[in-house]
């Protein structure tokens, strides 16, 4: 009891250790990577055709309608009421899957899907509001490894329970729906946030609007002022206490105004913008082989007839990308002179891995070419969000990283529109990742030409870039493990 009462009094380990809970247990989905399988077999009796060209286009357009107005809505509601329904619209999401049936249902479950990974958002965000910034980097590591061993753990519990132990898929999901559910729970536990990044109260809004103005791009701000006790508690306090002041219109105009300064700041300069293209672009492709994946697996080898072991895949990529993550913060690269070189490279690579998914009828190469093209995408997202992330205040990076997966979802969506939905071309599942090979290496084409010229420009002078790295790579505090 001692333990835990000293959890809760400490600054930063009792949200950290409540969020990092509700990390695991969220991503601890022990039917996800076998959705595919279920959905097209006895239990819900859906067509490849369907899911492929009707149902997933729907998660995809609908996600997108979520993702801005839930960014902005994250922050004024302070983070924890978000998470809540996150973990709720997860409950919803395998009480549809245990129990609906009819295509309206299937319907409703990709739009309620939807919520929940436009919610994502929240997770870290919310971190950032309670704690001090000196434990940033270790409050994430534990957040980045809770989501890591609940995917890992989930997707290796259920390729057990199927594989040794023959399990039906309506049973996994049935235990999902318990995980889940407990990560609902823990979700009341976190402590409400006292502010938000934008929506702040109406004079500290302004004054860190003022002073974003005035100082120069990039650099820190001044320290705010003491608020005397008068202060405390009347309607413009610097945090959110349900007073007029806090959702006024003033308030409104003073965050939007925060968020015009963040915006000119996240993308003041080139090699940031060059930077956030690759990420809009590879994460629009890397998203369409994720959720398609399974597709393919079940075209090449039959669930109906043959065994499979998309649990097992799924926990090696996790396991494998997690350690290519892991490795960039150990590797003394001058990443402003080569970054954009290995980005061509690696995503030449990976077009490669998704060109082999499509043409070969062996589904334990189909699995390698899989495990090639994640790790990939892990590897080069860890450098580009620390590229990033090194460069920019917190305010500006979560901005940033809202408009760049808003931009990757809009990608994402014109070539769902133009390849997938069943109103346009609606194409087979094999011609759809020639297609994603195709884009990728579009991809690795543009950054190859431009990597190859900033290297070029930039080789004379390595010792201004090795510096710079050394101090970012001490700044890494956001590994994408998934």
């Amino acid at each position: 009891m001692g333990c835990w009462t000293n959890l809760k009094s400490s600054g930063w380990a009792y949200p950290t250790a409540v969020l990092s809970l509700y990390g695991f247990f969220a991503n601890c989905r022990v039917a996800e990577p076998f959705v595919t399988p279920y959905l097209i077999g006895p239990h819900k009796n859906v067509s490849e055709e369907t899911l492929t060209n009707y149902l997933f286009p729907i998660w995809t357009y609908s996600y997108l309608a979520f993702l801005f107005p839930v960014f902005l809505l994250t922050d004024f509601l302070r983070y924890k009421p978000v998470i809540a329904v996150q973990g709720l619209f997860l409950v919803t999401n395998y009480v549809l899957l245990c129990f609906a049936r009819g295509l309206p249902a299937m319907i409703f479950l990709q739009i309620n899907y939807a919520v929940v990974t436009s919610t994502e958002v929240a997770y870290f965000s919310y971190i950032y509001s309670v704690i001090p910034a000196e434990n940033y980097q270790r409050a994430t590591g534990y957040l980045r490894s809770a989501m890591l061993a609940g995917y890992t753990f989930g997707a290796s519990l259920g390729q057990v329970l199927i594989s040794l132990l023959g399990v039906d898929l309506f049973y996994i999901n049935a235990i999902t729906l318990g995980t889940v559910s407990m990560a609902f729970l823990i979700s009341f536990w976190l402590p409400m946030p006292q502010r938000s990044m934008f929506f702040k109260g109406e004079n500290t809004a302004a004054l860190d609007c003022q002073s974003q103005q005035e100082g120069p791009v990039g650099t820190d701000r001044p320290e705010e002022p003491v608020m005397d006790k008068e202060e405390v508690g009347s309607g413009k306090e610097m945090v959110h206490n349900g007073s007029a002041g806090w959702c006024s219109w003033e308030n409104v105009a003073a965050a939007g105004c925060l968020l015009w300064q963040s915006f000119k700041e996240s993308y003041s300069s080139r090699h940031l913008i060059y930077w956030s293209l690759w990420w809009a672009m590879a994460t629009a492709g890397y998203v369409q082989v994720f959720n398609y994946i399974q597709l393919i697996w079940d075209h090449i080898a039959p669930s109906a007839t043959s065994s499979f072991y998309n649990g097992g895949v799924e926990a090696a990529c996790s396991l494998v990308g997690a350690a290519a993550a892991f490795s960039v913060g150990y590797i003394k690269v001058a990443w402003n002179v080569w970054g954009e070189l290995a980005l061509g490279l690696f995503s030449a690579v990976g077009s490669g891995a998704v060109f082999l998914i499509a043409y070969t009828s062996n589904i334990w190469a189909c699995y390698a070419g899989y495990i090639i093209f994640k790790s990939c995408y892990m590897l080069l997202i860890t450098i580009t969000t620390f590229q990033i992330a090194a460069n920019l205040s917190m305010e500006c990076y979560a901005l940033t990283f809202g408009i760049n997966t808003f931009v990757a979802l809009l990608l994402q969506t014109i070539i769902t529109v133009t390849v997938v939905d069943e109103a346009a071309l609606g194409l087979d599942i094999v011609t759809q990742f020639i297609i994603y090979g195709s884009y990728y290496a579009v991809i690795s084409v543009l950054f190859l030409i431009r990597g190859t010229y900033t290297a070029c420009v930039n080789r004379h002078h390595p010792e201004k870039a090795d510096a710079r790295d050394q101090e970012t790579s001490k700044e890494v505090i956001s590994v994408e493990y998934f």
